[in-house]
């Protein structure tokens, strides 16, 4: 059973907005007068913060709430240092052959790997078909706009308002990206185990990931690139034509059409 959860906010002047986000999200508001840990009625709160959007969970001794930030911690860290090119991510999508790249992330998530994608140069459109993730998303986005160091790389990121099952045959991408969830590990970073938690009771699994492959398929011109950890089955039980193995997981990129092509 999935948990529940409700719009909050503890500051008057966001409460006009935090009611209009409850009522498109078609979730209930709860106008906070404590703490969260005392919240009894929710087990997650997606709250509007002057920070921005997090999703927090409610009860004694609950994790921080979880923002999507793509100007600090270990997002801004992998900007800097995170090894650009020489990433596995970026073999896998193709950069070592092309550049400004058209990627479609169908499973978008916190937007951690559009993130990558977009500091190395990809034009990218997400996907994220879980309500209050978008609306977390679209947070994220919004304040990152007014950064200085990460602007122009947030202009390059753009926020669909359909999963990729209502993307139309006539756009085409360079690549579609997937990274459907997955049953998480043990051997995830602490922050990544919060995270996951909360997607996990929110959002539960992706029952139907298998049939993200072959639209993905449609929807690209030279490759689908799906991330998955290590020891999982194949999506859609269709082996791909290379992978990328990591330390905690892989690539499995489907060649459609060589991108040897494209210009350096």
């Amino acid at each position: 059973m999935l948990h529940s959860i409700a719009v909050a906010t503890t500051d008057r002047f966001l409460e006009p907005d935090a009611r209009l986000s409850a009522q498109s999200l078609g979730l209930p508001f709860l106008s906070l007068t404590g703490p969260i840990k005392f919240v009894a009625n929710y087990d997650y709160l997606l709250l509007h913060t002057p920070d921005g959007i997090a999703v927090a969970k409610t009860g004694k001794a609950a994790p921080k709430p979880v923002y999507v930030d793509f100007t600090s911690g270990a997002v801004d860290h992998r900007r800097r240092f995170g090894g650009g090119k020489g990433q596995d991510i970026a073999k896998a999508v193709g950069l070592n052959k092309g550049s400004n790249l058209s990627v479609l992330d169908a499973t978008a998530g916190l937007g951690r790997d559009a993130f990558v994608l977009a500091c190395l140069g990809c034009s990218v459109s997400l996907c994220e078909r879980v309500g209050f993730v978008r609306a977390m998303l679209q947070d994220g986005l919004y304040r990152a706009a007014f950064h200085h160091e990460v602007a122009d790389i947030v202009a390059r990121m753009s926020l669909l308002t359909t999963d990729i099952s209502g993307i139309s045959n006539d756009a085409v991408f360079d690549v579609v990206y997937l990274d459907p969830m997955y049953p998480h590990t043990d051997k995830s970073s602490a922050a990544a185990k919060k995270e996951m938690a909360f997607f996990r009771d929110l959002v539960g699994k992706d029952d139907d990931a298998d049939t993200l492959l072959p639209l993905a398929m449609e929807l690209a011109k030279y490759r689908v690139v799906v991330k998955r950890p290590k020891g999982a089955t194949f999506l859609n039980n269709t082996q791909p034509t290379y992978q990328l193995e990591g330390k905690s997981g892989r690539f499995d990129v489907y060649v459609l059409k060589s991108l040897d092509s494209l210009s350096m």
